[in-house]
């Protein structure tokens, strides 16, 4: 791989490794946004199976994540990134042919394996490349490429569902992927697999798979997600009832704005002050978006909860990651950030499928309400579990 020593932070191995993840991002938010309007629209479910293909890819991806690790360290990068990637852009093809809702939801439990393994490996690839002293700054623009995907691909997927198929939009997001994966034979990789005796013995434990000084902020984390499982499964069939689905993807553009605005001047503010000037505030504003959100029928208030909720989500979700990691310790940070966004992808496959059952039962409003009402409640849980656990 490329000279970590090198202070060149934008050499061309990290800008494939940012391209490749933008674009498995974008078609990862795109088909989110998007197949609820499929599933109820086309195929004729309704919203609790929007929900429930939802809850199946996070729920692979949940199940095989704490095994992602493990494979990558037997194989070795190289080889789980080719497998992975081209495993990934085989299940994005099958949903050119997923004609009905079965085929679907064996698609969306199969895809999501792939996605855990995937995104997993990608991180040690780019870290590689990333030059020793400017590690946090470009971890940072790789997150950022991850936020562009969170704009992007709603923004696309809404946009071209008002004017042409699934499948065809389904066959553009696959041109976007298998891109990606071309870039990544560009990029000098070497097999680093181990398979020493004294590892293929040993034994498993807990201990490999959870951190559990970084338990609390992680089940804070799931509350959170199980929140924002409301937007992100969601928003497409929220706007298109109130007759504003051609502003869903200006709601996310808006949303994902406000995201990132704020975040160098909350990352001061978390180190000069502490977590608790940022959560507070920023759980706050969440739960004013989604009350908003709850009452809304004009485009004025949709932009105002997307940037409610841009704002709040946006700040809390980066916060309570970094406490996971400093409440753990140094060698364990691996283990708290596997630990942290298991149970945060757990929440929003809990919340997937729990919200649309709400959906179907008594309306948008009372779940967004219900989700404000828990958000307060994790402000709670936050001032009277997490704030009082100590640093590592």
């Amino acid at each position: 791989m490329s000279n970590p020593n090198s202070e060149t932070l934008w050499n061309k191995s990290f800008i494939l490794c940012l391209a490749n993840n933008l674009f498995l991002f974008i078609f990862y938010f795109a088909h989110t946004t998007i197949l609820p309007i499929y599933i109820v629209n086309d195929l004729g479910g309704s919203l609790s199976q929007a929900g429930l293909a939802m809850t199946l890819f996070m729920a692979s991806a949940i199940a095989v994540r704490p095994f992602s690790a493990l494979i990558i360290e037997k194989i070795g990068t190289k080889k789980a990134l080719y497998i992975s990637e081209s495993m990934f852009c085989l299940l994005c093809l099958t949903y050119i042919f997923a004609d009905n809702l079965t085929l679907l939801m064996i698609i969306r439990f199969l895809h999501g394996i792939w996605f855990s393994i995937l995104t997993t490996v990608n991180v040690p690839i780019v870290n590689a490349f990333i030059p020793e002293k400017r590690k946090g700054e470009g971890m940072g623009y790789f997150l950022v490429s991850v936020n562009l995907g969170i704009v992007l691909g709603p923004l696309i997927g809404l946009t071209l569902i008002q004017h042409t198929s699934f499948t065809h939009i389904s066959t553009l997001l696959l041109g976007c992927v298998v891109l990606g994966f071309i870039f990544c034979f560009l990029i000098p990789l070497q097999n680093n697999a181990k398979e020493s005796s004294e590892q293929s013995q040993k034994k498993l434990s807990i201990q490999d798979f959870i951190e559990f000084k970084a338990l609390p902020v992680a089940v804070m984390a799931m509350m959170i997600s199980f929140c924002y499982a409301s937007i992100m499964s969601f928003i497409s069939t929220f706007a298109e009832s109130k007759h504003l689905l051609s502003y869903a993807g200006l709601f996310f553009a808006v949303f994902a704005i406000s995201m990132m605005s704020l975040r160098p001047f909350t990352g001061r503010l978390y180190d000069r002050k502490g977590p608790s000037y940022v959560v507070y505030p920023a759980l706050i504003l969440f739960s004013i978006g989604l009350l908003v959100l709850s009452q809304i029928d004009s485009v004025i208030g949709f932009m105002c909860a997307a940037f409610f909720i841009g704002i709040g989500f946006g700040s809390a979700q980066p916060c309570l990651q970094t406490i996971s990691i400093q409440r753990s310790p140094k060698h364990r940070i691996g283990h708290a950030t596997s630990t942290y966004f298991t149970f945060y992808d757990l929440g929003i496959a809990i919340g997937s499928m729990v919200l649309g059952l709400i959906i179907s039962g008594y309306g948008y409003s009372t779940a967004y309400i219900c989700c404000a009402v828990l958000v307060c409640i994790s402000l709670i849980y936050y001032h009277f579990v997490v704030s009082q656990q100590k640093t590592a």
